[in-house]
Order: C-alpha cells, then structure tokens, then sequence
C-alpha cells in the first residue's frame, strides 16, 4: 500500500487503472444472497438461457459494488476519508457475466474544500469496464475527506 494522499496534492485530471479481478460462480451467489434478488436471469441457468442474453447476468447493483470497492485504492486517501457522499449519473451499460475479468479506471474531475476549510470533497470518474474494454457502468462519485488534523 502508497502512503496516503493529502487533499491539496491530488491533482484534477489525474487518472489510474486497477488490476483485473475475475467475477465467479461465488460472486454470482453472494450477490444474490447479500440482496435478496434471486430472479431467475440471476439465479437460474436454465431460465437464463432462453433470454435474449442467453445467460445469467449479475445484478447492476453488483457492478457498482465492486467498481466502487477497487476504486477506493484511488487516490490512496489513508483515515482522511470521513463518508461517501453519494454517486450522480451512474449508467449500467452492458451486463456482467460470470467469467468477466473487469478492471476499474478512476479519474479525478473535480474537488473543492467545504465551507469550513477542514474537509474537502473530491469527484471521481468511476469506469468498470470487461476484459473487452467496454465500459459496463460507470459513473461520479463523491468522497469527503479530511484535509487537515481537525474534527469531522
């Protein structure tokens, strides 16, 4: 792990690439387990077969998880990171299957200092993309962050 970043040094613009991480059989089950959503175009193979998909397909909420998961390696923030703010314009683009390698590329497009000037907010530009390079969802999220040793 990087030592972390301190909010003035992170540069708008600035953009990284995950590593690869292959979605499973298990991945598949977890997210319908940990959501409750057992449609069959999840949970039934045979059902999934007949869609014009032909496939199961994970649900889009799971795509986001794991996009935001291997995003937070981006900036490497450390204990100044005090909430996710929330996301604007999320898009799910093209369905994950099980056996979809998907990587992450994260770019910084905005931050600003609250009010206060103790905390800062940064946006990032969040991609999934397939081991094809089509962008399955991506999207902006939000991330609050301390800027200096003060309270939250």
């Amino acid at each position: 792990m990087s030592a972390p970043v301190h909010f003035d040094d992170i540069q708008v613009g600035a953009k990284w690439r995950s590593t690869g991480r292959t979605l499973t059989e298990a991945d598949l089950h977890d997210a319908c387990m940990s959501s409750g959503d057992w449609h069959p175009i999840h949970a039934d193979a045979e059902y999934a077969r007949n869609t014009p998909l032909g496939q199961r397909i994970f649900q889009g909420s799971y795509g986001l998880h794991i996009a935001f998961g291997i995003a937070t390696k981006f900036p490497e923030l450390g204990d100044a990171v005090i909430a996710a703010l929330g996301f604007s314009s999320w898009r799910y683009l093209a369905p994950l299957f099980v056996g979809d390698t998907v990587h992450v590329e994260v770019e910084i497009v905005g931050k600003r200092p609250t009010t206060d000037g103790h905390r800062g907010v940064i946006e990032r530009k969040i991609k999934l993309l397939n081991q094809s390079g089509q962008v399955a969802q991506d999207g902006v999220a939000q991330t609050l962050v301390r800027r200096d040793g003060g309270l939250t």
